[in-house]
């Protein structure tokens, strides 16, 4: 949620913010007019209000001075002051709920070094570790079904397309990596937090704009609630409302949780094996600081994404998202892509992206800083998005017969070096 005070201030920055994102500029008037209207009825309303509370005074005395025709007078326009009031309330609450709502919905401002444009303009920053051009032309799906990891095709008939069981090894893989992420961000003074896989409405808009992710993610039927699709929303969520004292900050928290999403709009993209589903595991970087640390934490945060993944030993890159593929809540996004050799490509594995105050103001968190009360700024990281991250290392780390060779650095948490076929007894 933008600061509307410095929306009021400064409506050409924020029509020119829109028109880099690719969104209509003429928003911002529209909003400025309603925000005009709602404080010109904000007043009108005060002012009945105050007029009512004072008038029952101006009875008494005009009775104490018997001047009777001041006091029908009175009378007269006590009986209709509320009646003025249910009206003016009406005009008011139809403007404040049509500005509140577009209020709401508006993006985020980019930062000045996001690229305009869509997806052709986003910007690759750089590249690590050396891509093999020997690898196995199979893909993960295929190299994890030879082995026997997974299972899609049973998991498609109980539970729909997009769903999957883990087996074997790959389920010790999975946890290696959860647990791989936790103590390496432990180490790093992030406090390590299990969220909630569900949250109401509220809670849930605090991090996000319903509008623009609704449809990818699940309802539960008849209650106020949602799966979640990403820790990130449950932590900002957890210190929704509070006051942070000065000397938490930066108060930094490394999740876990397992998430839900509809993949609306990707219908025949990735159906094979468990890179685009509908559930999966992800460890999340997330941290609330001070508006001058932002972009300090911006850089740790995104820094420990690219240790992390230099660990493992994946072939990846960084690339600076465009404004038109910038989330609404993010001023910037860096995406993690890795090295996909049966697709000669990069893949989205993770992003990081700073958010400002965008959701403090919509969560209602600050900081405590003397006499004053400020937001704190929100900086999200996927750490690890552990069945993506999987199909990864698989065709990364696969060997000539087949086998998955582990990273180095998960070999102590799988207890063995290789995932090779389960011998028949």
């Amino acid at each position: 949620m933008i600061d509307i005070k410095d929306l009021r201030a400064r409506p050409d920055f924020y029509k020119r913010n829109l028109w880099k994102r690719g969104k209509d500029g003429n928003l911002i008037d529209e909003l400025i007019k309603l925000d005009e209207s709602w404080r010109v009825l904000k007043k009108e309303g005060d002012a009945l209000r105050s007029r009512r509370n004072q008038i029952s005074q101006d009875i008494n005395l005009a009775k104490k001075q018997k001047r009777m025709d001041s006091v029908s007078e009175l009378i007269k326009e006590a009986k209709e002051i509320p009646r003025k009031i249910k009206i003016q309330g009406e005009k008011f609450r139809e403007i404040e709920n049509k500005r509140l709502h577009l209020w709401k919905n508006l993006p985020n401002s980019v930062a000045d070094d996001v690229p305009e444009g869509g997806e052709e303009k986003n910007k690759v920053l750089k590249k690590f570790g050396k891509i093999s051009v020997k690898k196995s032309k199979k893909g993960h799906a295929e190299i994890m079904e030879d082995l026997d990891l997974i299972d899609t095709e049973k998991a498609a008939q109980i539970a729909g397309s997009r769903f999957y069981y883990l087996k074997n090894d790959l389920v010790k893989l999975n946890l290696s990596l959860i647990n791989f992420a936790i103590d390496f961000l432990s180490k790093k003074n992030f406090i390590p937090i299990q969220t909630p896989y569900m949250l109401n409405k509220k809670a849930l808009e605090g991090a996000i704009t319903l509008d623009s992710f609704e449809e990818a993610i699940y309802k539960i039927e008849g209650e106020d609630l949602y799966l979640i699709g990403t820790a990130e929303h449950a932590i900002n969520a957890y210190k929704s409302d509070e006051t942070i004292g000065l000397k938490e900050l930066p108060l930094k928290f490394v999740g876990f949780s397992t998430n839900f999403r509809k993949e609306a709009g990707s219908h025949g993209k990735d159906t094979k094996g468990i890179f685009r589903i509908h559930q999966f595991d992800k460890i999340e970087q997330f941290v609330f600081c001070k508006p001058e640390n932002s972009w300090k934490e911006f850089d740790s945060v995104l820094k420990n994404s690219v240790e992390i993944y230099k660990a493992l030993g994946i072939p990846f890159r960084t690339v600076l998202l465009s404004a038109g593929e910038t989330s609404k809540t993010a001023t910037k996004t860096i995406d993690l892509e890795g090295w996909y050799p049966s697709q000669k490509k990069y893949r989205e594995l993770g992003s990081c992206s700073n958010c400002l105050d965008y959701q403090a103001r919509r969560s209602n968190i600050r900081y405590q800083d003397g006499s004053k009360l400020e937001f704190v700024h929100t900086i999200n990281n996927t750490a690890i998005a552990t069945q993506r991250m999987m199909t990864c290392l698989t065709e990364n780390y696969v060997q000539k017969d087949g086998s998955i060779k582990i990273p180095k650095v998960l070999q102590k948490y799988m207890g063995k070096k290789i995932i090779g076929k389960i011998r028949q007894k």
